[in-house]
């Protein structure tokens, strides 16, 4: 019997008809059999200060414990100011204490970004790959995504409508699937 895995994804978009969370359940629904993708939500932890470490707050340690459960993590954002949301940075850096120890450590993991501009979150996507990588996480080199245009990929219920889109996303995700296997196997 083939192993299962659960992968977190931390969407980096807060609106609730956020492009990015369409792309998260866009690549839940095309993920093969062995990948559970779930969301974990970021919009309401307190921003990281160590000053709280000693007594961290009940948020920071419900989501640490839950990405540290994880199999795996799926990075879906879009680019603010040619970066990553702040929502989504505050989540990286929360998981990534303990210094040295934190949650993300050695996962392996993937980003992919939409936005509804031409360039589809690229920078975000460079920005939130070298956090990943200093964290000692290990990111997925390829297949990349960034979804431009992205507007136009989705119907009003957040369906992808586009088939060639559909086609990559699920190469995409099959990629990942590999990727997971191959770091699992350590």
């Amino acid at each position: 019997m083939p192993k299962s895995y659960e992968v977190a994804v931390l969407v980096g978009s807060l609106r609730k008809k956020s492009l990015n969370r369409m792309l998260a359940h866009a690549l839940s629904a095309l993920a093969p059999p062995a990948l559970s993708l779930r969301i974990a939500e970021i919009g309401d932890l307190p921003f990281y200060n160590d000053d709280l470490e000693r007594d961290a707050p009940h948020a920071w340690q419900a989501l640490r414990e839950r990405i540290a459960a994880a199999d795996a993590m799926l990075f879906i954002t879009p680019e603010y100011n040619r970066s990553v949301p702040a929502v989504l940075k505050n989540a990286v850096d929360v998981l990534s204490r303990p210094f040295g120890s934190g949650a993300l450590k050695g996962k392996p993991a993937a980003i992919a970004t939409s936005s509804p501009g031409a360039m589809g979150g690229f920078g975000a996507s460079h920005h939130l790959r070298q956090s990943l990588v200093c964290l000692g996480m290990n990111v997925m080199a390829s297949p990349e995504v960034y979804l431009g245009n992205a507007g136009a990929l989705f119907d009003e219920a957040g369906a992808l409508t586009n088939p060639s889109t559909e086609d990559f996303l699920r190469r995409f995700v099959s990629a990942f699937s590999d990727w997971i296997e191959t770091f699992s196997a350590r």
